[in-house]
């Protein structure tokens, strides 16, 4: 048998077999944020030591952990904050910036508390609350259209940005 003979009948294998490697080995990743809201409507904004721009708090779920826990888990970690109500889903979008696989999980938190704001660690730098209209300049487009949608009553829009 040649070697075009023995591409031709072992291709579909292979193929098969690279489909479940990639299907097992590289899953979809999945991420949590949080559009956390106070009383005058500011939102909180964190500020990454390993990526540019702000950002709303929150980070990925982790193997063994529902998609609530890891929200609370990345809100106390990120603003101490922790939430003393229900947080509402606003919508699970497609991240293509971070890969083809990457969804978030985007939840709105009107009720809880903070009973300082965090120091600034090795993670995050810096964080607040803003006003819609007085965001940092440098908050990512992602962000801002998750806070036109949640404050503007805009329909979700699939994608991050």
């Amino acid at each position: 048998m040649n070697g075009s003979a023995l591409r031709r009948r072992f291709e579909p294998v292979l193929r098969r077999a690279f489909h479940l490697y990639w299907r097992f080995a590289r899953g979809m990743t999945l991420g949590v944020r949080g559009v956390v809201l106070d009383g005058a409507n500011r939102v909180f904004l964190v500020k990454h030591s390993y990526v540019s721009g702000w950002h709303l708090p929150g980070g990925g779920v982790e193997v063994g952990e529902t998609v609530e826990d890891s929200l609370r888990r990345e809100l106390i970690e990120e603003g101490r904050i922790e939430l003393e109500g229900p947080a509402e889903l606003h919508g699970i979008f497609f991240n293509r910036h971070v890969s083809r696989r990457d969804h978030v999980a985007v939840y709105v938190i009107r009720q809880f508390s903070q009973d300082r704001m965090p120091e600034r660690n090795r993670e995050i730098i810096d964080c607040g609350f803003f006003a819609p209209d007085a965001l940092p300049p440098d908050t990512t487009a992602g962000t801002r259209l998750r806070i036109a949608e949640v404050l503007e009553g805009r329909p979700p829009i699939p994608l991050w940005s």
